[in-house]
Formats: structure tokens, C-alpha cells, sequence
């Protein structure tokens, strides 16, 4: 179908007006938010992306976006009013935004969406994530470290592959960091939720947490880790307001330029359905500043883990690795092949309690 920007050039030529004498109209970009914009996490950083698009763009660019959107029914309808409105390029930024946005991008073709940390595409449906579990071995790494009781806690959002890989990820390395260490799991069943995000860090406290890493996106956990004299992580943004401690790293995502690069694809004609998982390397992950409370020889060790990930010298899921269940996963020296790692349903061998269905 023919864009209505390329019917705008040919009604000008064909009025016989000269290149100057007529405005392209901007290219128009929605953005749906599963959470608030807010000063921190996620949906954050997702908007910080927005706006870097524009700045970007200027005038050949307008961005709109929704916050708070249910996923769900409601997403499926603040997408179709993205679309009827004349959107060009649509980004959902929610795991749950996965069948509203194939059900919505059929029933409009010449729209492009792009769908953050789901599976599915179409010919007008892109997908895209970062490699978060890259991020969570840094912050296990610390955690093991860190922990004087040997008790690490996890605020798990949904019993997702994406969240199972960070669990098993950050326990991991924090266990090779600190052979005695153990990992208690919380489930919070909500991606923002700071009241029931505080009453998940004060449970972990309870059982005997002393760092605490999280999969929710509000600064709560950090405030009660800060009641306590615990630690903990940013999680999605830097939450650097709560530096030196309780926060001591973070986990960031940065969008902006995978937006960019996507935006101008769909200026310049190039736009095509893909699947992007980008890491540490390309700088999709990024990790925050290492607090000066984590010792001097913990943060050298950090950095060095930081850079083999980011050189492809080591791959944070290298066997030998057993399930939960004792049984094998991968043999000495076997690396976990994406597709393991995008359907990961188990927890790693030393992981207490089950997967929630």
C-alpha cells in the first residue's frame, strides 16, 4: 500500500510545486507502557527512548504514548486507537502486549509494530529484547559476595522465561562467587506494584535476605532493604538516588538507540519484521556504577566478568549445568543455545521451591 507521505510528494508534483514547497508529514510513533513513566524502572527507560527519538528526529517525528495499560483486553483497545489514529510504527513494551498486538496488527497491515520480550511476529510485527540474564550473573556476582548470611533474595514479577532466566542466572553466579549461598524466591505477580513490591523485599528480609535482586521495576524493595541494612540492585534504571547503599549496581536497559534505528528504518523504506535479543555488547544492558561500599577486589572481579561476557569469552549458561531435578542440562563446556534459553521453564540445581504455574 502506498504510503500517504509518498500520494503527499506525487499530489505536489503533480501541482507541479517545487521540492520545497510542501511539508512531508512527520512520521508518527506510539509507545504503550505497562506501568507509570515515573523517575525509574522499566517503563522509565522505555520513555527515555521515546524521548531520544525525538530529540533525535525533531519535527520528522511525532511520538505519542499511553501509561498504565492493562495487558489484556485493554491493551488490544488502546492499540487499535494507535493504529485507526494513523501511527506508522507502534512499540508495546510488555510481555502481556503479545497476542494484542498480533491480534491488532493483523487487522492493520500497513502498520508496523514492535513487540518488547514476546515471540510471536508476523510480516508487520518485529520483536525485541536485551539479554538480561547477561546483567543478572553481574549482580549475582556481587550478591554472593555481599551477603554475610549466606541468604539471597529474588522478587520474581511472572513465572516467565524471561524472569526464570534472571533467577537462575543471578544464583548462578552468585553461588560460584559464594559456594554457601542460597536463594530464596518471591513471587509478586505484578510487574509495578510498590506496595506489594515492599511487603515481597520484607518477606525475603524475614526469611533471612540480606541482598535482595529484583524483577519489579519500583525503588520500594530498595526502601526497606535501606530499613534494614540490606542491599540490593536498580533494576531497569540506575535508582542511583539510592547510592552508595542500599543500592549497589544496577541493571539498565537502554533503548534509545534500538528505537532509532528502527524509526529511521521505517523513513528510509527499509523496515522489515525481525527478532532482536541484544546484550551487554551492543549496549542494550548496561550496569551501573559499582558502589564504593563493594570491596575494591569485588569490584575488579566484577568488571573482569563484565568484559568476558561482553567479549563473547564466556557465556553465562556454560555447563555442566543439572536442573533442579538433578537431572543433566548441559555437559562440561556446553553452551545454552538460545532456544533453551528462550523457553526456560526449570530452575538450576540448588534453587528451593517450585515455578508457579
Amino acid at each position: 500500500m502506498i504510503s500517504r507521505r509518498v500520494l503527499l510528494a506525487s499530489a505536489a508534483m503533480a501541482a507541479g510545486l517545487s521540492g520545497t514547497a510542501w511539508a512531508q508529514d512527520p512520521v508518527k510513533v506510539g509507545f504503550v507502557y505497562v506501568g507509570p513513566i515515573g523517575d525509574g524502572g522499566w517503563t522509565y527507560h522505555h520513555n527515555e527512548g521515546r524521548l531520544a527519538v525525538e530529540d533525535h528526529f525533531g519535527d520528522a517525528v511525532e511520538t505519542t504514548y499511553q501509561e498504565n495499560v492493562p495487558e489484556g483486553a485493554d491493551a488490544e483497545r488502546v492499540l487499535t486507537q494507535m493504529a485507526l489514529s494513523g501511527h506508522d510504527l507502534i512499540f508495546t513494551t510488555s510481555f502481556g502486549y503479545m497476542d494484542p498486538t498480533i491480534n491488532v496488527a493483523a487487522k492493520f497491515p500497513d502498520v508496523k509494530f514492535e513487540h518488547a520480550t514476546g515471540y510471536k511476529t508476523a510480516d508487520n510485527v518485529a520483536t525485541y529484547s536485551a539479554r538480561f540474564y547477561e546483567g543478572r550473573a553481574i549482580m549475582g556476582h556481587i550478591a554472593g559476595k555481599m551477603t554475610e548470611t549466606n541468604t539471597i533474595g529474588y522478587i520474581g514479577s511472572f513465572p516467565i522465561p524471561e524472569v526464570i532466566r534472571g533467577i537462575n542466572s543471578s544464583f548462578l553466579h552468585a553461588k560460584k562467587a559464594n559456594p554457601d549461598v542460597e536463594m530464596k524466591v518471591i513471587w509478586a505477580y505484578t510487574w509495578f506494584d510498590p506496595a506489594k513490591e515492599a511487603d515481597a523485599a520484607q518477606a525475603l528480609i524475614d526469611q533471612g535476605a540480606d541482598v535482595v535482586l529484583q524483577h519489579t521495576d519500583s525503588t520500594a524493595p530498595l526502601a526497606k532493604l535501606e530499613e534494614a541494612g540490606g542491599y540490593g540492585f536498580g533494576q531497569a534504571s540506575d535508582m542511583s538516588e539510592y547510592a552508595p547503599e542500599p543500592r549497589i549496581s544496577s541493571i539498565i536497559d537502554d533503548w534509545a538507540p534500538y528505537y532509532i534505528a528502527r524509526v529511521q528504518a521505517v523513513i528510509d523504506g527499509t523496515w522489515a519484521s525481525e527478532e532482536t535479543w541484544d546484550g551487554i555488547a551492543p549496549g542494550m544492558v548496561g550496569i551501573g556504577e559499582f558502589s564504593e561500599v563493594i570491596p575494591e577486589d569485588v569490584r575488579a572481579e566484577t568488571e573482569a566478568l563484565k568484559q568476558s561476557i561482553a567479549s563473547g569469552d564466556y557465556h553465562p549458561f556454560t555447563g555442566p549445568l543439572n536442573k533442579q531435578d538433578g537431572s543433566a542440562w548441559l555437559a562440561e563446556g556446553e553452551v545454552a543455545s538460545d532456544g533453551d534459553l528462550l523457553g526456560m521453564d526449570f530452575y538450576l540445581e540448588g534453587i528451593a521451591g517450585e515455578i508457579p504455574n
